[in-house]
């Protein structure tokens, strides 16, 4: 159901945008003047100089999806709350390139309404990153997470193999795309899949398993640990996850066992066929009872022995 409503919504701001192009309100005049350029392919304007009409590209890495947009965390936002209200002017003036974009904290540091995202907390996850400690100047909170269409797929996602794909092509973005990855490394070339050639089932393990599985620190206070871990210390043992007390239950599921739990008192049921997890469906209290049944059990075969022999004497 709330994904239909994301795509209905997503229909709903092209169609307003569309119809903004002929008739612009107040409210939606000013992200249409700016998306009616980078939500497109080709934007045009008018050389004063020349007194024709010029139509260009647009550079890929300044076009917005305008429906992505619509459906992310950012979406209610107009364009220059984040941006330098000089961009209202067309052409827009050389310096505005060099701006600096605001990192997460700066507006959501301190406000109440999203301590509970322990906000605080993940930016000092982050300092401790081995992505940011060796690009400390070029490597952002947006370098992962792009503001114009991130969205906190785990607590919206019905299938946790929606999560997984979703937070893989964050790190695919830049692993699997050598021209962005060369902004931060030195590297010519990338190869995932023969870094990973000694995973077992290695398409099986990258279908059901997100990258920060094994890449991360695992930190029991955040949903999504933040801390980048060096390629030598990742995850290579099948035991880490294979196992009743399963990294996995710290990590990919750990959102979808805290629910669980809430609604049905199941620790880990919410994951059953989801992923190949020894003990995942095991409940404490399922646990406890099991032992007092089988005490029961050996006490009753006591007390019928005991029966049978003073029934003979």
């Amino acid at each position: 159901m709330l994904k239909h409503l994301t795509v209905f919504i997503g229909l709903i701001f092209t169609i307003t945008l569309l119809h903004a192009q002929d008739n612009p309100s107040a409210d939606t005049k000013k992200n249409h003047e700016c998306l009616k350029c980078h939500g497109n392919r080709t934007y045009k304007y008018m050389n004063e100089d020349f007194g024709m009409e010029i139509k260009e590209s647009m550079c890929a890495n300044r076009m917005i999806d305008t429906i992505a947009y619509a459906q992310s965390n950012h979406g209610m936002f107009k364009c220059t709350d984040c941006h330098s209200p000089d961009y209202e002017t067309f052409p827009h003036a050389g310096n505005l390139r060099m701006e600096m974009m605001y990192a997460c904290n700066d507006c959501h540091a301190g406000d109440p309404e999203y301590e509970k995202f322990h906000f605080e907390a993940i930016e000092e996850a982050f300092y401790e990153s081995m992505h940011y400690n060796r690009s400390p100047d070029a490597f952002t909170c947006w370098s992962c997470h792009n503001p114009h269409s991130y969205k906190t797929q785990a607590r919206v996602s019905e299938k946790i193999s929606e999560t997984v794909l979703y937070d893989n092509n964050i790190c695919l973005s830049c692993h699997a795309d050598i021209s962005k990855y060369e902004l931060l490394t030195e590297r010519e070339d990338i190869n995932i899949l023969k870094t990973h050639d000694w995973l077992p089932n290695q398409e099986l393990h990258f279908k059901n398993v997100r990258c920060i599985e094994c890449h991360t620190q695992l930190n029991d206070s955040l949903l999504v640990s933040h801390v980048i871990i060096p390629k030598e210390n990742a995850i290579r043992e099948c035991t880490s996850c294979h196992s009743e007390n399963s990294h996995l239950m710290a990590s990919l599921y750990k959102y979808k066992s805290l629910e669980s739990r809430k609604s049905g008192g199941f620790l880990n049921a919410v994951i059953l066929n989801d992923s190949y997890v020894i003990g995942a469906n095991r409940n404490q209290y399922l646990n406890i009872l099991s032992v007092i049944l089988f005490g029961l059990v050996l006490v009753g075969i006591f007390t019928h022995s005991l029966f049978r022999i003073f029934k003979r004497k």
